[in-house]
């Protein structure tokens, strides 16, 4: 990857706050010409410094209202059941987010659901289920104080 000037780091910064800005848009706030702002953009696609752009949906409005955040503590600490625990996993719609972390668990999973009794059916029917899962801890979340902040660069 290349390094990134700041031409780059500005129009990383307008696509992050409004994805969906014209090159024209875009060109007139980083002050650029639009030329030269679809070849870096296209450039910071192409190398990987922007992976996607997609619309914020409002959980509630279609029906997720409930965020529950779930510790996973798998019975084995091996490369094995890491990978068959991650792949189930990947297979879990209702999963936003599955991140290895360092503590009193293995696995921090993000996840949403219509209410606390859809939660429950999922916890029942896939939750426990997954490969290699000890035990899990639930924590209901009862605010939304700060959700999928900007990058702070």
């Amino acid at each position: 990857m290349a390094a990134l000037d700041r031409v780059d780091l500005r129009i990383l910064r307008a696509l992050q706050g409004e994805g969906r800005l014209s090159n024209a848009e875009l060109a007139a706030r980083v002050n650029v010409s639009p030329a030269t702002c679809h070849r870096r953009t296209q450039r910071l696609f192409d190398e990987g410094f922007v992976t996607g752009v997609r619309a914020e949906v409002a959980p509630g409005a279609v029906g997720l209202g409930a965020l529950v955040m779930v510790g996973v503590v798998l019975d084995r600490s091996t490369p094995e059941s890491f990978a068959a625990f991650e792949g189930a996993v990947l297979e879990m719609k209702e999963v936003l987010d599955c991140n290895l972390v360092a503590g009193d668990f293995d696995y921090l999973l993000k996840i949403r659901v219509r209410d606390m009794a859809d939660f429950n059916k999922l916890h029942g029917q896939k939750l426990i289920a997954l490969p290699g899962v000890r035990q899990t801890r639930t924590f209901f979340v009862m605010k939304e104080v700060k959700e999928n902040a900007r990058l702070p660069f």
